[in-house]
């Protein structure tokens, strides 16, 4: 290893969730710039794709150990976390949620240095660690002492660091790093063959994208395009799949809009629907950051979303679409009725969406984790 070249170890959720997007794709770009990373999860990340040079996957196996009811995933986590650093003698340790993974690696942490190996832990707080485990008490302990115990913490938002103080008794510092967009992924042409067969030329696509829970609010999005229906032809494209998605798919029934909401389930890339639409709907309960706003607007779609969390922080009002308080369907249903019924203005948002997005760009925010990765390091190790 050259003194520039770190060993990382990444340890995330693999699924179709932001903080596994977000943890896969910084991985990649960290390896793309001369760093080893390795991946240490129960999955192959869905976002890591084929063979990248100097990336490498550690399988952590759950155990079926018949005296656990539950599998110990948190304990075979720490297990793997030591049997990796130890094999590939990593630097440091970039987790991603506190609860099981910033717990877990600060258990690791102690197992290594009984051994004399110094392991700094980086955490990175995504929102339902915060915002859904902070609600229970029974949780306050465990997470407040992994974040105080890390020796970085980040925030993907201003709001999401503001809800961890308020909710935890952190003394650790916690610096926000914003979730990011890699421009190349959107820099394509429209397809409009697979376009046209969604809707006919001329007709707007709106779009949702998410894991349809509660907290997204599936029946909201349904009752905005209900009501930009009855006033205009449009098409709307439900991207995603979850426990609400029969209930949306009875509601469209019942609102005779049926025929024009296509459910496409999940979607290993989401960044291809958004290619093809023209607005995003997003009238969440609560987004720690909102990676899918971010992620339209780099695709030059404009957002309609709720004013929670870090949604301002992505999504400024009357410039990249509109904010409107939880619920406020006929609200949000105007201003997107306001960008699609003049072509000239629908563009001019479009337009505004992927410059301010451009501000997100990775190749903005990746020197900001290695701004925190090098004051951890040994003073013969630079980056």
């Amino acid at each position: 290893m050259t003194n520039s070249q770190l060993r990382i170890g990444i340890v995330c959720y693999p699924t179709f969730g932001g903080s596994g997007v977000v943890a896969t794709e910084l991985g990649k770009s960290l390896a793309s710039r001369g760093h080893e990373v390795h991946f240490i999860t129960y999955s192959e990340p869905v976002r890591l794709g084929s063979f990248h040079p100097r990336v490498y996957y550690h399988e952590v196996e759950v155990s079926k150990y018949p005296l656990f009811e539950y599998p110990p995933y948190e304990l075979v986590l720490t297990s793997k976390m030591v049997e990796v650093v130890r094999a590939h003698r990593l630097n440091l340790l970039h987790v991603h949620y506190a609860i099981p993974h910033a717990s877990a690696a600060i258990m690791a942490k102690r197992i290594l240095a009984a051994e004399g190996i110094h392991l700094p832990v980086v955490t990175t707080l995504h929102g339902t660690d915060i915002t859904l485990l902070g609600k229970d008490p029974s949780f306050e302990p465990v997470i407040s002492h992994a974040i105080n115990e890390s020796d970085c913490v980040t925030a993907v938002s201003h709001s999401l660091r503001e809800d961890t103080l308020k909710l935890f008794g952190v003394q650790q510092e916690i610096h926000v790093v914003h979730n990011f967009v890699k421009p190349a992924h959107f820099d394509k042409p429209r397809d409009v063959q697979s376009r046209d067969s969604l809707a006919s030329a001329g007709v707007p696509l709106l779009c949702h994208i998410s894991n349809f829970r509660p907290v997204k609010r599936i029946g909201d999005v349904i009752r905005i395009f209900h009501k930009v229906r009855n006033t205009m032809e449009a098409k709307l494209l439900m991207v995603g799949d979850g426990p609400e998605r029969h209930a949306a798919e009875q509601l469209a029934s019942a609102l005779q809009i049926r025929e024009d909401v296509i459910f496409l389930g999940k979607v290993k890339n989401p960044i291809e629907p958004l290619l093809l639409s023209d607005l995003l709907l997003l009238p969440s309960e609560t987004e720690s950051f909102g990676l899918v706003a971010l992620e339209a607007m780099a695709a030059g779609v404009p957002v309609v979303s709720t004013n929670v969390g870090g949604l301002p922080e992505v999504n400024v009002h009357g410039v990249t679409g509109f904010l409107h308080p939880v619920g406020a369907i006929e609200e949000m249903a105007g201003s997107a009725l306001s960008m699609l019924q003049t072509p000239g203005t629908l563009q001019h948002f479009r337009d505004r969406a992927k410059a301010h997005a451009d501000g997100f760009n990775l190749d903005h925010i990746l020197p900001q984790y290695l701004s925190l990765y090098c004051p951890l390091l040994p003073p013969d190790i630079s980056c």
